[in-house]
């Protein structure tokens, strides 16, 4: 199945575009993007791969969100709840790539006498458990039957949107919904600001807002007036590597504490929890001062 992914809908030159008829050429691309990632981790899964086929669908939950208010409300979630499903499947591999990263990066000034040793073999014997989980995504990932999947979300969704009744000029919602999108990411920053420091999780609400205005002011770019845009993006980013490697330290905690039995001992398990614990300290500390100063 083809669409028309050219971008003379997204900035029309003669007349007044409307959402309902630019969605399939902003929905195509990232479908196009996915399945070609896809496509690239049967073929050889590098965490590259992994990371773009999780972006790529992620920006595809944020577009139907913002369509949302134009779509049938059960129909909308169950596909962003499928978008989410097949990210994380992607995502089971590639949280083992980034602690295997972190773990290979360790620096000297967080071990202790004889941790040395131990850390330098932890990465070897997790190896294993992360060919594991590749081969669960993969698995996941075909079973998905995902090249159908995408291609009948994108045709339905456009057929629900041609036929409907109204029409509503694409710069004002497009606007409309960039607001929407900045004004949770505000209260997520207030709620974080003031959170407890063992609350993680309101520090990564803010990290998955940001991402959601960043995809939207992205994908609807051409359409939007407001020259402040090209700020935000640059804050968002800044944010987003920010906060991301933040996430990055706590969920490879995480992952680390539901696997220590693949250590050869407990030394080890704890040698590689210390580091990681001490780095999520830091990136904390950097989260918090750029929450700050945002």
């Amino acid at each position: 199945m083809r669409h028309d992914d050219r971008p003379h809908d997204v900035a029309d030159s003669g007349g007044e575009a409307h959402a309902e008829s630019t969605f399939a050429a902003l929905a195509a691309p990232l479908v196009d993007e996915a399945l070609s990632q896809s496509a690239s981790i049967h073929a050889d899964a590098s965490p590259e791969s992994l990371h773009q086929l999780r972006v790529a669908l992620r920006r595809l939950r944020s577009l139907w969100w913002a369509y949302g208010p134009l779509l049938d409300r059960q129909e909308n979630a169950r596909q962003r709840a499928l978008y989410r499903f097949l990210a994380d499947a992607a995502g089971k591999t590639r949280d083992w790539d980034i602690l295997l990263e972190l773990l290979a990066s360790k620096t000297n000034e967080t071990s202790e006498p004889g941790e040395e040793g131990a850390l330098r073999a932890a990465p070897a014997c997790l190896r294993e458990a992360r060919e594991r989980a590749l081969a669960a995504s993969r698995e996941t990932l075909i079973n998905a039957d995902i090249r159908n999947v995408l291609h009948g979300a994108l045709a339905s969704t456009s057929k629900e949107l041609n036929s409907a009744p109204e029409r509503h000029a694409l710069q004002k919602f497009a606007a409309k919904r960039v607001r929407a999108a900045e004004k949770s990411l505000r209260k997520r920053m207030d709620k974080a600001s003031r959170a407890k420091p063992a609350d993680y999780d309101a520090l990564h609400d803010v990290r998955k807002a940001g991402k959601k205005v960043r995809y939207l002011i992205e994908l609807f770019g051409p359409v939007l007036d407001d020259v402040g845009h090209d700020h935000t993006l640059k804050r968002l980013k800044k944010l987003q590597q920010c906060f991301g490697e933040l996430n990055d330290v706590t969920a490879s905690i995480a992952l680390l504490r539901e696997n220590t039995g693949l250590f050869a001992d407990e030394a080890e398990a704890r040698a590689a929890l210390a580091l990681l614990k001490e780095r999520r300290k830091a990136r904390r500390r950097e989260a918090v001062q750029l929450l700050r100063e945002t």
